[in-house]
């Protein structure tokens, strides 16, 4: 302090500004900001105020400051939105000392795009491979697919092509060129390149006719019969695979949809999950199935653990509604009741769980008439509660429009946050509840019934004493419960008269 005063002795009062006991860090800013427009600056932690001295700024300066301090401020908020929303997907949970970590992301197990994310590894019996292998050469990549295809034919050419050569140089043909009295094995073939494409004629059945065998040739006339018959079989083998690969019905699974979000909403006062399907094109998928699974991981009473287990969500199957007329989108219903594996799961349970709903589409292209299959998957995050998918299609003139830029979206609806099971016991004990309050009312009828026949003897009684008693509304309730109007309206008359 004594140093501070003998360095500003005449400090003017103005240029002391008062700090707020909020948050640290806005202290630290607001020194910052004086700092840069007056000059030295000094924090004092005992006196709990910025010292300042200006140098080229004067006293109107202040104002210009607090601007400054404000938009410093609102700049920090709009950073710390902007974070917020950059993270916002992340679900983060406390960690054993209380500091806030990220969720794992689970790893799917089938891809949104139907992509089973699963590879094979330490197959040490791959001869199986070669036991199938068209099957083996579909599967594979376009990039090797076509190499196979380029190697093969040109294996083959150059195979035979040197056969030729061999055969050529084996009669002694390339030394007899100019002899015209010499008859070679195949006419004009005077080396390797000739022979080559002596191969290429025969194998694709060109015939140029420059290059033909002759009949003093009977080892050629078997060598163009074997090339005959394999080149045929290469054909045959390799257009078939590219044919094969060229019309795979994997490509019309690229033109049936999925919607992005699974909902979970009432449906006839049943919770249900529902997801929705679609198809782009006009042509249409023949016999189209629907089906569900839930992959979840689980542990057995004997302490088993079993990874991605497989558990049937029926969609359908009893009544038929898997099977779809996939004309127009279409939302695939789930009832959640006792024999689903949502029974017990309810919203807070839902936001906690970790499992993944793979759904697969089945069916037959009706342009090409082989089977096709789609699948898509939902992780838990996926699956929206208390929505419910928004209607896409409009009745047009001679028509029915339907609206695929209304295909994903949902919007909320009014759903109990609590389990299909807590659901159900509720309606059991309300139903009970109406049960035996009608069943009790029923049994006191009966006694209601008695004692308003006898009540025209008692009010006769009562009348003789002077004392009138009115019996209208005692029999009130048993109008609306035993519809005894008659049977009032009687002893209300007798009433009237022994009144009178």
């Amino acid at each position: 302090m004594a140093l501070e005063n003998s360095i500003f002795p005449s400090r003017p009062d103005s240029l002391s500004l008062p700090v707020e006991e909020k948050v640290e860090s806005e202290e630290v800013e607001v020194a910052t900001e004086v700092t840069a427009s007056t000059g030295v600056f000094n924090v004092s932690e005992e006196l709990g105020h910025v010292v300042t001295t200006e140098t080229t700024s004067s006293l109107p300066n202040s104002a210009p400051v607090k601007r400054s301090f404000q938009s410093k401020l609102a700049e920090r908020e709009a950073n710390a939105n902007q974070h917020r929303k950059k993270t916002q997907g992340t679900e983060k949970e406390r960690g054993r000392f209380g500091w806030a970590r990220t969720r794992r992301k689970r790893q799917r197990y089938v891809e949104k795009n139907g992509r089973c994310n699963v590879q094979h590894g330490n197959m040490r019996e791959t001869y199986r491979y070669l036991t199938d292998i068209f099957t083996t050469l579909v599967d594979l990549n376009w990039r090797c697919s076509l190499f196979v295809f380029v190697m093969a034919y040109a294996v083959t050419w150059l195979f035979f092509g040197a056969i030729w050569y061999l055969i050529a140089y084996c009669r002694g043909d390339l030394d007899h060129l100019e002899d015209e009295t010499w008859t070679p094995c195949v006419n004009n073939v005077n080396g390797f390149i000739s022979a080559f494409l002596f191969s290429i004629e025969t194998e694709t059945t060109i015939g140029y006719g420059h290059r033909v065998i002759t009949d003093q040739c009977p080892v050629g006339t078997m060598l163009l019969l074997l090339q005959a018959i394999l080149g045929s079989m290469v054909n045959a083998f390799m257009v078939g695979c590219m044919f094969v690969k060229i019309s795979q019905p994997n490509k019309r699974a690229e033109t049936l949809v999925f919607s992005k979000h699974a909902v979970i909403s009432p449906r006839d006062d049943k919770l249900c999950l529902m997801f929705r399907v679609g198809d782009l094109r006009s042509s249409h998928i023949v016999g189209a199935n629907i089906r569900a699974k839930l992959i979840k991981s689980k542990q057995t009473q004997e302490g088993e653990f079993i990874p991605l287990d497989q558990t049937d969500i029926s969609v359908g199957f009893e009544t038929g509604d898997d099977r779809l007329f996939l004309v127009s989108p279409l939302v695939i219903s789930h009832e959640i009741d006792a024999r689903s594996p949502f029974w017990d799961m309810s919203h807070a349970q839902l936001e906690k769980e970790d499992f993944e709903i793979v759904v697969i589409l089945e069916g037959m292209v009706e342009a090409t008439g082989m089977t096709c299959q789609a699948r898509s998957s939902y992780l838990a995050e996926e699956v929206l509660w208390g929505h419910r998918f928004s209607p896409m299609m409009s009745l047009a003139e001679g028509f029915f429009d339907v609206d695929y830029g209304a295909f994903h979206h949902t919007f909320e609806v009014d759903t109990p946050s609590c389990s299909a099971r807590e659901l159900s016991l509720a309606a059991a004990r309300l139903d009970a509840h109406l049960y035996w309050s009608i069943s009790s009312r029923l049994d006191e009828e009966p006694t209601l019934a008695n004692q308003a026949a006898k009540q025209p003897d008692s009010g006769s009684a009562n009348s003789k004493g002077g004392e009138p008693t009115f019996i209208v509304g005692e029999m009130t309730d048993i109008q609306e419960q035993s519809g005894l109007g008659e049977l009032n309206g009687s002893v209300a008359t007798d009433q009237s008269e022994s009144e009178a």
